[in-house]
């Protein structure tokens, strides 16, 4: 374990708030809007890295420096110690937002946090009166 800590300084870093789509790029965002998901978290990020068979360890402690309220970010390995990838579709940081904002709103958290939400919309919306209010 000794071994490990001091070698997570050297890998990339990626904070939610680089692959989030209600953030704009002043507040930090890193990609296109269209190619990026609504608000991620550490978490789902860990577990897209895992899914892309990527060493990752999750920071929950440190936060974002431009916005101190995001809270967390995740360390990923991309490069062996001989410069070989760990995976071969994804070469750059660049790459690795990409396939994580792909990812993470199929996240199975993320998608039975959804459902609930929906039906309860609809519930809501039959009940009630409509109409004005009278004097």
């Amino acid at each position: 374990m000794d071994g490990g800590v001091p070698n997570i300084k050297k890998w990339v870093v990626l904070y939610p708030v680089y692959i989030n789509s209600k953030k704009t790029i002043a507040e930090g965002r890193r990609i296109s809007a269209e190619k990026a998901c609504e608000n991620p978290n550490c978490v789902e990020i860990g577990d897209c890295c895992s899914h892309l068979k990527l060493p990752f360890a999750i920071e929950i402690d440190k936060a974002y420096p431009r916005d101190f309220m995001q809270v967390g970010r995740v360390r990923v390995l991309l490069k062996r110690g001989d410069g070989s990838l760990y995976n071969p579709a994804i070469p750059s940081r660049k790459q690795l937002m990409f396939h994580v904002a792909e990812l993470v709103p199929r996240h199975p958290g993320r998608t039975k946090k959804q459902e609930p939400a929906s039906t309860a919309n609809v519930s809501t919306s039959k009940s009630g009166k409509g109409g004005r209010k009278k004097r």
